[in-house]
C-alpha cells in the first residue's frame, strides 16, 4: 500500500500520538481506521477515492474541501463562478465566499446593513465604493462598510477573490467605520504570544468602530498555536498556503491549501503546520461587541 492510495474520510480519530505517525509512510498498525489515514497523503482532493469527499459539515465546525464545491447563481454577480463556503444555513452568523472571474465579469452589491471584505487571491480587479476607486492585485484587499453600494470590475480573467460579509452592529457614540483599500505586503507580521516562527499580520484598524477582525497567520515548518483556544469569537478560515492539522473540539483534520473552515464561538481549536514550507492562512473573526443577554 502506498501513500495516497487510500482516502478514508473523515477526522482523525480522537488519538494526538497517530500525528507523529500520519507522515510517516505506511507502517501497518492494529486500528485499520489510522492505518487508512496514515496512508492518506497530503496530495489529497486530487486523489479522492470515487463518492468520498474531505468535507465534513458538523453543527459548530465544518471542514468544506475544493472537492465539493458547487457553483451557485447569486444577484449581482455574472462572468463568475461562485462558491458560498459558510452562510447562516449552516449556522454561522455570516457568510463567507470565493469568486472566480471569466473575462467581462462583474459584480455589483447593493445598499444593506452587511458590511464587506475583499482580499484578491490571484490576477486583479478594480473595486469601487462611494468616490473611492482602485486597482487591487493579489494579497490587497477592500473593506466595505454597512449601508454602501460597491462594485467589481474589469477583472482578469481567471481573477479570484475571497469575501466575508456580516451584519454590521453599531454601537451608540461610536462612528462606522470607512471604506478602506490595503495590501497585505505592507502588513508587518508580529509574533504570537512572542513565538517567532508563528507571525500575525491585521489587516483591519484594532479599535471600537470594527466589529470584525481579518488576520493572516504565518507558521513556519513545525510551528503551532501554544495552546487549545476556547473563546466567544467565531471564526471563518480559508487555508491559503501549506498544510498541516487542525483541532476542532475533538477531531483531527488534516488540511491544505484551498480548504476553508467555520469555528462557531467557544468551539476548541488548535494548529500545527506540517511539512517543509510555511504554512498560512486568511481568517475572520467577530470583536468588540458584548453579546445581548437572551
Amino acid at each position: 500500500m502506498r501513500a495516497g492510495q487510500i482516502a478514508n474520510v473523515g477526522p482523525l480519530p480522537n488519538k494526538p500520538a497517530l500525528l507523529l505517525r500520519f507522515y510517516s509512510g505506511c507502517s501497518r498498525e492494529t486500528d485499520p481506521r489510522a492505518t487508512a489515514w496514515i496512508c492518506y497523503s497530503f496530495s489529497m482532493t486530487p486523489n479522492l477515492l470515487f463518492g468520498t469527499t474531505r468535507t465534513f459539515i458538523g453543527s459548530r465546525h465544518a471542514i468544506i474541501a475544493p472537492d465539493g464545491h458547487v457553483v451557485s447563481s447569486i444577484p449581482g454577480i455574472t462572468g463568475a463562478a461562485t462558491v458560498l463556503l459558510i452562510s447562516p444555513e449552516m449556522g454561522a452568523g455570516f457568510t463567507q465566499l470565493t469568486i472566480k472571474f471569466a473575462q467581462s465579469g462583474h459584480a455589483e452589491f447593493v445598499e444593506s446593513q452587511t458590511e464587506a471584505f475583499l482580499y484578491v487571491l490571484q490576477g486583479s480587479v478594480t473595486g469601487q465604493a462611494k468616490a473611492e476607486k482602485r486597482r487591487l492585485a493579489a494579497g490587497e484587499f477592500m473593506f466595505v462598510p454597512a449601508v454602501t453600494a460597491w462594485a467589481l470590475a474589469d477583472p482578469e480573467p481567471g481573477t479570484e477573490v475571497h469575501l466575508f460579509l456580516k451584519n454590521y452592529v453599531a454601537l451608540p457614540g461610536v462612528p462606522e467605520p470607512s471604506v478602506l483599500f490595503g495590501r497585505e505586503q505592507n502588513v508587518a507580521g508580529q509574533p504570537f504570544l512572542g513565538d517567532e516562527a508563528a507571525l500575525l499580520q491585521v489587516l483591519l484598524p484594532d479599535n471600537s468602530s470594527f466589529d470584525l477582525a481579518i488576520n493572516i497567520f504565518n507558521y513556519r515548518p513545525g510551528a503551532h498555536l501554544p495552546f487549545v483556544e476556547t473563546h466567544i469569537m467565531e471564526h471563518g478560515l480559508l487555508m491559503l498556503a501549506g498544510i498541516g492539522v487542525y483541532r476542532l473540539e475533538d477531531n483531527w483534520y488534516p488540511v491544505t491549501a484551498g480548504d476553508c473552515i467555520w469555528m462557531a464561538p467557544y468551539c476548541p481549536q488548535w494548529f500545527v503546520a506540517m511539512g517543509k514550507s510555511p504554512a498560512r492562512y486568511l481568517y475572520y473573526k467577530d470583536v468588540n461587541r458584548l453579546p445581548e443577554a437572551k
